[in-house]
């Protein structure tokens, strides 16, 4: 009978296949890049198996090594659903909440919030990931996620806290080199600012009944946070929620009286970790402040 396969090496394979290379696996896992090769060797012996062709190119893997893949991910994800089920069962409310949310809600929102969460509740530690991109939840890469859309996934609990305003702005340095426009089509003969590979702006300004294409944009830039920097070093024209906007006093908003886009606010858990007493509080301490500056 075959022992059984230390189940390290098999999530090393999953991490090193994902990431595409044993460097970007050790990153990923916090290793090191010959401690995953050693790892890669162990296993392919211990299979009497060749799981990767090694290229110019870099790890190709095998059909083996496909199939080998597959069955690990499913074990993977079993392993993770193991760890979400434990998690919801416990009841110490001491230990790490793990939170996701945009630049601009974890640079100027949630500090005072989680600030005050770590006064009430000081056994309970924040880890904080800060970025555009959509933790997944399911995965585990997040306890609790803010997002500005509603999930669908029906394992999720859901709860919509309000919405956030959005407005232009544009600097009192550059309004005084360039003007400011006295018409929404005036912005089109300004320097704007906007994402590179996302739409949000675009979809802004058309809100506001501006008609504009993504090359009309002076700098772009995926990250909402350089681009407020961008606004502030009086570079050009461009958006923040109001409650960030209002508070600078740096900037100047330019058309108050015009609607632009709403984004509603709803935070986020697992089904399973919503029974843990942790991340309860947590969850409804956040929710609650939130409702209280951005409530409908």
């Amino acid at each position: 009978m075959m022992p059984a396969l230390d189940w390290s090496l098999l999530q090393a394979f999953v991490a090193v296949v994902e990431a595409g290379s044993l460097a970007g696996a050790a990153r990923k896992t916090g290793s090191s890049q010959p401690t995953m090769s050693r790892h890669m060797a162990i296993l392919e012996s211990a299979l009497a198996v060749q799981l990767f062709d090694r290229t110019g190119a870099g790890l190709v893997l095998t059909p083996t090594g496909v199939a080998l893949y597959e069955d690990a991910k499913r074990m993977d994800e079993v392993s993770r659903k193991i760890a979400l089920s434990a998690a919801g069962h416990s009841e110490s409310i001491a230990g790490t909440i793990r939170i996701s949310a945009s630049e601009i809600m974890s640079a100027f929102v949630l500090p005072s919030i989680i600030t005050s969460l770590k006064i009430a509740e000081p056994e309970i530690d924040i880890e904080l990931v800060s970025s555009d991109n959509t933790s997944n939840i399911l995965l585990r890469e997040a306890d609790i996620a803010l997002r500005m859309f509603q999930p669908s996934q029906a394992e999720l609990i859901c709860r919509k806290v309000g919405k956030v305003k959005i407005g232009m702005y544009a600097s009192h340095e550059y309004i005084s080199r360039n003007g400011a426009p006295v018409f929404p089509d005036d912005v089109l003969n300004h320097k704007l600012i906007s994402e590179d590979k996302l739409n949000d702006t675009l979809e802004g300004y058309r809100s506001a009944g501006i008609n504009i294409n993504r090359e009309q944009f002076s700098f772009r830039c995926d990250s909402r946070l350089v681009q407020w920097k961008m606004v502030l070093a009086g570079f050009g024209i461009g958006f923040i929620q109001t409650d960030v906007g209002e508070n600078e006093q740096g900037v100047v908003r330019l058309f108050p009286g015009i609607d632009m886009s709403e984004l509603p606010i709803w935070l986020t858990t697992h089904a399973e970790l919503r029974t843990s007493r942790r991340v309860r509080r947590v969850f409804d301490f956040i929710a609650n402040e939130l409702n209280k500056q951005y409530r409908d």
